[in-house]
């Protein structure tokens, strides 16, 4: 049977009409029914590829072609390649099969005065396995318009079967030449060239984590974002509250867009498409709506679950009918391949200035020669071990890719071809640089630093660092609870993996500062702000919201809901903001309602701010972001933390003023903690615990103001330490007077993980948990393990 329609295909029949089309058959006639839009068409199965090949009697000679590869070192690939494309392209198509696929192709546009736009794409027998995607090997074709014209797009699928990357993919993955054939689909074409098109995975690609669904999109064509040509838009979304019906996106970023690839009526380059500049106006646009990203994860989670697995999926939405649907789906190959269990930490020694930053790909630090790449002309300059720079790499280089440790491009996001053949390979790479290729010289030594989750940077030199491999599976499990201390949402995921009882300290201010980048009352205020180079820098942050509060309140929103859902259900304790008026002041608007203060550390900070008229609507911003989260987005595992409350009644204005501001204390079951950092926090600790559901004691704040010492003073800091007497009699106070109260209490801070004695004084005074930075975890727990066993658990 050489034609299948789409209607009597499944899953089970990748032998026939490979993965391509046999998940596209599978997904019409099983998913359909849920609502989920598969464009409808036909398989020209393989068998009709084989029956091609015996008519032309090319078997024979296309093995003695293949067999005659230099299998290791590849020195004639390029001509093998050739001579079978050559072969391919030289031989007719059977009479009786041409006339079968133009038959289907009439049913399909008899209702469209015998045109009918179609796509006409590679669906090999190998590919979409759970373990080899073949993604970008073999060729599709777009916007066909005639019988005669999808007749030779079929057997250009035949060609690309035999291109250099797809016989150099076939030997790496293990498989036999000749017994992987190739299935033309054919398909209604979306009209995605005057819509959007995009790629979507079931898990966060750089952790893999399971509980997300990624997605990303661009203006036109899907081609330009595999490619890696622009930079796409990219949401996250929340499995499990997308499941309950709340707001689930975690994350909405607007890419750059800056090609939009369309449908042209006349062959340009053997293609019937053009691509131009997008404009600035959809450059500033997101490509999806709320309503449709939701309704496009929705779709990504039943095929998810229909699969059994994590899917790579791609999707595009008609500028005619304005509808969403998916054209492809197959397996996640890459995290869904690794084995947990373990992490490769890595720590810089040394730092100069970066040449260029970029969104990272994978984790790591790698040094080598760079080497511009502009075709594959210039690969004979690339030697093992080097650092491939280009603006772009496409599925030709895949060969060449295999010789580099990291990948550097100007253009591209984390779904580009690029990111993908990183992934697969296992190595860093850098991507969407915007101007590698004009800061950095071809031969010079660089260092690539993969490690910041909001950027990476490249380096000149080698610099030094460090790496350790971290084994999960051998750390010790404690009855103190180890959590993290965290600063940026995008490392989240990453850490979630590693073992631990939930994030003890979120600092809201670090995502004010790294994110947001603006004084909340300058967006209360705005109106009223002086017209200069802040107000200007303000209001094109803030273009797509006509609510200026509104800004800060889903940026803030969406940055916390993204560490909430990496450690849901455990608790996440957010800090309110704890800048000094100094560091609010260094914010895009914060001069004008900062006053100067000689000493920062002991002034307008903390609880104080949050009910004073000077920052009482700034509170009342970060509050309303907290409430979205919990009671919008779902995520109640968010609970709150009130910085450097110096009195009991502060504590019960900011209490009373959060209730106000829509937080009730007990309400969904938000607990409000406050942070043990002032003398007074101690002395007063029952009556503290009359107002907040627990103390998170601040080691660092709490050493400095019982002893009275500034620990950046280069002369006195020699006297800070935890280890002090003074503050110790201070700790176990705090400990055993919260303990009596049955209120929760941990502690913030590195010296649990510096110094074993310590972790042993905190566990024997029975402290409830001990939060740690990432760095410092493993050894930390590793402490508490060594403390734990030593003490009766009777007293644990």
């Amino acid at each position: 049977m050489y034609i299948i329609p789409f209607s009597h295909i499944s899953i089970k029949d990748v032998a026939e009409v490979g993965g391509k089309n046999a998940s596209l058959g599978e997904m019409f006639n099983q998913l359909s029914s849920q609502g989920i839009r598969v464009p409808d068409g036909f398989a020209i199965s393989a068998s009709a590829y084989k029956y091609f090949l015996t008519t032309n009697k090319l078997e024979a000679p296309l093995k003695r072609i293949l067999d005659s590869l230099d299998k290791k070192a590849l020195s004639n690939l390029s001509e093998v390649g050739r001579s079978c494309r050559d072969l391919i392209s030289r031989a007719t198509m059977p009479h009786d099969l041409a006339d079968a696929i133009s038959n289907e192709y009439g049913q399909m546009s008899k209702d469209e005065q015998g045109q009918c736009p179609v796509a006409v794409r590679s669906s090999a027998t190998a590919e979409d396995l759970p373990t080899a995607s073949f993604a970008g090997q073999h060729e599709s074709y777009l916007n066909i318009n005639s019988a005669e014209d999808v007749v030779k797009a079929c057997q250009q699928c035949y060609v690309s079967l035999f291109y250099d990357r797809a016989i150099k993919y076939r030997l790496d993955h293990g498989f036999d030449q000749m017994q992987v054939f190739l299935s033309a689909g054919v398909q209604q074409m979306v009209r995605a060239d005057i819509g959007a098109s995009g790629v979507a995975f079931t898990l966060e690609p750089e952790s893999g984590f399971r509980n997300t669904i990624y997605i990303t999109g661009i203006w036109g064509l899907g081609e330009n974002i595999v490619q890696g040509a622009v930079e796409p838009d990219e949401f996250l979304v929340f499995k499990p509250t997308l499941a309950q019906g709340f707001d689930a996106i975690l994350k909405k970023k607007i890419g750059k867009k800056e090609k939009t690839m369309l449908l042209s009526q006349t062959m340009i380059d053997g293609r019937f498409t053009l691509n131009i500049e997008t404009t600035l106006d959809k450059q500033a646009q997101l490509t999806l709506s709320d309503a449709e990203v939701d309704q496009l994860a929705r779709w990504c989670a039943l095929i998810e679950t229909h699969y059994g697995q994590p899917m790579d999926i791609e999707w595009a939405k008609d500028g005619v009918d304005n509808k969403i649907y998916i054209v492809q789906a197959r397996p996640e190959t890459v995290h869904s391949q690794k084995k947990r269990g373990y992490a490769r930490s890595y720590h810089l020694k040394s730092t100069a200035k970066a040449l260029c930053r970029g969104i990272p790909v994978g984790k790591g630090i790698v040094s080598g020669r760079a080497r511009i790449i502009n075709t594959l002309k210039d690969a004979s300059r690339l030697g093992q071990g080097d650092i491939i720079i280009a603006d772009v790499t496409n599925p030709d280089w895949n060969a060449l890719l295999k010789k580099a440790v990291c990948i550097v491009t100007n253009k591209g996001g984390r779904t580009s071809h690029a990111s993908i053949i990183a992934r697969e390979l296992g190595i860093p790479a850098l991507v969407g640089t915007a101007n590698a290729t004009d800061v950095i010289k071809d031969g010079d030594l660089i260092t690539v630093s993969c490690l910041d989750a909001e950027g990476g940077s490249v380096y000149p030199g080698r610099l030094e660092w460090e790496e350790h491999e971290i084994d999960f599976t051998a750390i010790p499990s404690t009855h103190t609870k180890p959590m993290l201390i965290l600063a940026h949402p995008d490392r989240a995921f990453e850490l979630s993996f590693y073992p631990n009882d939930g994030v003890g300290l979120l600092r809201m201010e670090f995502i004010i500062s790294n994110s947001i980048l603006v004084h909340p009352m300058a967006l209360v205020r705005f109106d009223e702000l002086p017209e200069g180079p802040d107000k200007m820098k303000i209001a094109e942050l803030t273009r797509a919201h006509d609510d200026k509060e509104e800004y800060f309140i889903e940026k803030l929103a969406r940055s916390v809901s993204q560490v909430a859902a990496a450690f849901y259900p455990k608790d996440v304790i957010v800090r309110m903001s704890d800048f000094k008026t100094n560091e609010y002041a260094a914010l895009l608007g914060g001069t004008y309602f900062e006053p100067a203060e000689e000493n920062p550390m002991l002034g307008f900070r903390g609880a104080s701010r949050y009910y004073h008229p000077r920052y009482q609507d700034g509170f009342r911003l970060e509050c309303e972001a907290m409430k979205r989260v919990r009671e919008q987005m779902g995520l109640t595992n968010v609970k709150l933390m009130i910085p450097f409350c110096r009195t009991v009644e502060e504590g019960r204005k900011v209490v009373q003023l959060m209730d106000v501001f829509g937080l009730k204390r007990g309400y969904n079951g938000l607990e409000i903690y406050v942070m043990c950092e002032v003398p007074s926090n101690v002395i007063l600790s029952e009556e503290f615990a009359r107002i907040f559901d627990g103390f998170s004691i601040g080691s660092n704040d709490l050493t400095q103001l019982t002893l009275g010492i500034d620990r950046d003073s280069t002369i006195i800091n020699g006297l800070f330490d935890e280890r002090n007497a003074a503050v110790t009699w201070m700790l176990s106070t705090a400990i055993s007077k919260a303990k009596k109260a049955k209120v929760k209490i941990g502690l913030c801070g590195q010296a649990p993980s510096d110094y074993p004695e310590f972790a042993r004084f905190l566990v024997e005074q029975n402290i409830d948990s001990i939060s740690f930075n990432a760095d410092a975890l493993i050894k930390g727990i590793e402490n508490i393990h060594v403390a734990e066993q030593n003490i009766s658990p009777d007293n644990i």
